[in-house]
């Protein structure tokens, strides 16, 4: 099936008139598609984006390390019988997506994608691309009002909250700071999950390159982003009440890493201070 083409069994984005798409301000949904080297920004998302890249030259090796850990977490539940996954701030569709990873293996996978970036509207029929035999859809709304996301007909007529579902949180909570009430969030949204499901969470941290990563938020603020990276033991209490899955909370490349990621250890080409991530999977009892 072609991205033209919007299965039966996805649910198509919703109508909609001329809208604001934020061309003239920068996003970070469009500035993380730069550093992945995609299509879908503007100049003022480069502009931020190479800012930062002065600051901190990791942000694209981080930017590729985290989507692969993605794709290898995703199997991970795959493998463990997960079927329903819920993505939130699943920005710029870029191939291979979440559902096509999961199809892969299990073509009955059902994927609900949020995201509050029109851009990502304009671009979801590439989310919705399922396999006859599973489902997609997606959701326009915002991770800080996580009940909107629990009660929007789009997640309960894709997901059954009877089964397990995996929660991905992948490289985006560092954009919600202490003041939005980030552990609030997300005990509200894994409070809302059966016994058996899973949380997949990435964030950025200042561990391994403290001043360059101050500076790095510094020109985030100043073009008027919001963000606040966090410490391991600040990262690990989104893990609250839940079971890590070993290793526990890791860099990426660390966390079953396959044999192209074990490559770029060898050559040198990822490191800790250029990845600064942390990562896990947690199942909820």
């Amino acid at each position: 099936m072609s991205n033209d083409e919007v299965s039966m069994n996805s649910t198509p984005p919703p109508e909609s008139g001329i809208r604001d798409l934020g061309q003239n301000r920068p996003h970070s949904a469009r500035v993380y598609d730069y550093f992945l080297n995609g299509k879908t920004h503007y100049a003022v998302d480069r502009e931020v984006a190479e800012r930062l890249l002065e600051a901190f030259p990791g942000f694209r090796t981080a930017a590729r390390a985290n989507r692969a850990w993605m794709h290898r977490a995703a199997r991970f539940l795959t493998d463990r019988g997960i079927r329903q996954f819920l993505d939130i701030g699943t920005g710029i569709p870029t191939r291979p997506n979440l559902h096509e990873v999961v199809q892969e293996v299990a073509p009955d996978s059902r994927v609900v994608y949020v995201d509050n970036d029109p851009i990502v509207l304009a671009h979801a029929r590439a989310l919705l691309d399922s396999t006859p035999e599973g489902r997609t859809a997606y959701l326009e709304a915002d991770i800080t009002g996580p009940a909107a996301i629990l009660e929007s007909a789009e997640l309960r007529e894709t997901l059954d909250f009877g089964e397990p579902v995996a929660l991905c949180l992948v490289g985006l909570f560092h954009y919600i700071t202490d003041e939005q009430d980030p552990y609030g969030i997300v005990r509200q949204l894994v409070d809302a999950l059966p016994s058996g499901s899973y949380l997949a969470f990435s964030h950025c941290t200042p561990d391994f390159a403290p001043e360059e990563w101050e500076m790095a938020m510094e020109f985030y603020k100043q073009d008027g982003g919001s963000a606040q990276v966090r410490s391991r033991s600040e990262i690990e209490k989104f893990f609250s009440g839940l079971d890590l899955v070993e290793p526990g909370v890791v860099v990426p490349h660390r966390w079953y890493p396959d044999e192209d990621t074990l490559r770029q250890v060898e050559a040198g080409t990822l490191d800790d201070a250029s990845v600064s991530l942390w990562v896990g999977v947690a199942r909820k009892p």
